[in-house]
């Protein structure tokens, strides 16, 4: 395998939606989905109001890679080989001795093989890897300090409330039926939580396709929450961008194979067909399907028996994993959180940015300091690095974190956006992740400050 990968050795190149190519206001998206999913608590589910009151430097808990262990109530952040760098219990801190009261002396997670290998949901416990759930995070830790303050007992209960939440906000007949607080709020003022993309990155679509590439849109947004967003960010033309648009993907198992994998819908007025397809044979618009229908559309457009194929994501369990590990794409990770260590916006994205400020909004929570999610915290330190102390009087080590050794083992390379390539040639050589490189190869402009840090510290 080559050091090196370009998007003009590809022949199809594929995209998420969310978080990859539309980017949101963070901090005010983070606050509706918190809102949506508490108001539903407090209303349906007789949970405390105080659960609605945050104030800005609580969003320092909410940090993307953290596990809720579902059968006692603690979040977890995991090194790479599943040790528990930092808990809480609730929100609350756990410390050293607590941790190893808790997980033994070498700090094992008891469930992190099953996570590592498949990255499959579990009534175990609930991975956070995208910002559409993160604010989740926030409210378990919250929704715990409640329970334990009111003397009950912790355990998995109250996750099923917490999905009753998730599924009364984001189910499929949500955005039609204004029902939820979440699509509601986004279609009355879309400018207010939706970034459109800049006119440069708009071009390299264009561009890509000129070059002859195939583009794939693949999203598990339903449709009608898919065009609103492609027509705030890219224009009401944007269908004419991709060949291919396929919604309610429900990813990851739009990637699994036979005899699991859902068949492709046509779709009448956002509705799907209630008979699917039993292959796929032209380009276009569809719903649900599978990657095995898929390959075989992509070997007839481009006419190669084996396609290459490239896709961009922001999620590691969605994205990454199954389209590297089933479909053997490469794999390009959107990582926000690169630009809370060092690597600056790039200029298009900047200027995007303060565009579409928020109206009215500028400067509201800013001031108070809110913490974006995608920033380094206080309380769980890098998404990528974190020191490590087995014991007491131990040394402190540092350690790359699950996530972390994630993005190297399951992504061709990762940027913190689309903007930060989209000016650069489609021939353009970048230093993919290898086993026998360093794991600073392969971040594009550079690698995070944690992990330089910790590579020039080993190396000197």
């Amino acid at each position: 395998m080559s050091e090196y990968f370009s998007l003009s050795d590809c022949d199809v190149i594929g995209f998420d939606l969310d978080h990859t190519l539309c980017r949101y206001h963070l901090k005010e998206t983070s606050r509706l989905i918190y809102e949506s999913f508490t108001r539903y608590l407090v209303e349906h589910k007789d949970y405390d109001k105080d659960l609605l009151i945050l104030t800005p430097a609580s969003w320092d808990f909410c940090f993307k890679g953290l596990v809720v262990d579902l059968e006692d109530g603690n979040l977890v952040k995991l090194a790479e080989d599943g040790t528990v760098l930092r808990a809480t219990h609730g929100t609350n801190n756990l410390s050293t001795e607590e941790i190893i009261k808790h997980y033994g002396s070498k700090r094992e997670w008891k469930n992190f093989d099953s996570l590592n290998t498949s990255f499959t949901k579990s009534t175990k416990y609930y991975f956070y890897d995208n910002y559409f759930d993160l604010p989740g995070a926030l409210l378990c830790g919250r929704v715990v300090d409640m329970l334990r303050k009111r003397g009950n007992e912790v355990n998995s209960d109250f996750w099923k409330d917490i999905v009753a939440a998730i599924d009364h906000n984001y189910n499929t007949s949500a955005f039609k039926e204004d029902a939820g607080w979440y699509f509601p709020s986004v279609k009355r003022d879309p400018g207010r939580y939706l970034q459109p993309c800049s006119e440069s990155v708009k071009t390299w679509l264009r561009s890509m396709k000129s070059a002859g590439k195939v583009l794939l849109l693949i999203t598990s947004s339903h449709s009608d929450y898919c065009r609103l967003i492609c027509d705030h960010i890219l224009g009401k033309d944007w269908e004419e961008l991709f060949d291919i648009i396929i919604t309610n993907a429900l990813k990851p198992g739009f990637f699994s194979l036979v005899p699991q994998q859902r068949p492709f819908r046509t779709l009448v007025n956002d509705v799907e067909e209630s008979e699917g397809l039993p292959s796929l044979d032209k380009p276009g618009w569809y719903s649900q399907g599978n990657w095995p229908h898929l390959h075989q559309l992509l070997k007839t457009m481009t006419g190669k028996p084996e396609p290459k194929v490239v896709y961009f994501g922001d999620s590691m369990r969605s994205d990454m994993f199954p389209a590297s590990t089933f479909g053997k794409w490469e794999t390009v990770m959107i990582v926000e959180e690169m630009e809370g260590e060092g690597i600056p916006r790039c200029d298009a994205a900047k200027t995007n940015e303060a565009q579409a400020e928020p109206r009215g909004k500028k400067g509201k929570f800013e001031d108070q300091g809110m913490k974006a999610p995608s920033a380094p915290s206080e309380q769980w330190g890098s998404y990528f690095v974190d020191s490590h102390k087995s014991g007491e009087g131990d040394e402190e080590s540092q350690k790359l974190t699950w996530c972390c050794h994630s993005i190297h083992k399951y992504s061709t390379m990762a940027i913190p956006s689309v903007e930060s390539i989209a000016d650069l040639p489609l021939n353009y050589k970048f230093p993919r992740f290898c086993p026998n490189k360093p794991c600073t190869t392969g971040y594009y402009p550079r690698p995070p400050d944690s992990l330089l840090r910790k590579f020039q510290s080993q190396s000197s």
